[in-house]
């Protein structure tokens, strides 16, 4: 973890890297999380599987993936998305 005094920007790296989907990019691993204070989102920085980019995800657009061994079972988030294996995802995706 990188922490610097007084300007309240926190990196944390996940380790083990956690499957997340990030919603209009596709499904990967976060590998790191940077918190820019309580005004901001946190910001997920996420390898995606397909072609290997690396992007930085804010938090409202990342979801966790369905694990069953720990009883998660993905929902919608709205009767609109449809669900694929478990993940909500926009139309079109």
């Amino acid at each position: 973890m990188i922490c610097r005094s007084r300007s309240a920007v926190v990196f944390t790296q996940l380790n083990p890297p956690i499957p997340v989907y990030i919603l209009e990019k596709g499904s990967g691993y976060a590998i790191g999380v940077i918190d820019y204070s309580q005004e901001h989102n946190l910001v997920w920085v996420t390898a995606l599987d397909e072609g290997g980019e690396i992007w930085c995800a804010p938090n409202p657009t990342v979801r966790m993936t369905k694990n069953w061994t720990l009883g998660r079972s993905i929902q919608p988030s709205s009767p609109d998305l449809p669900n694929v294996g478990g993940i909500p995802v926009p139309a079109g995706q």
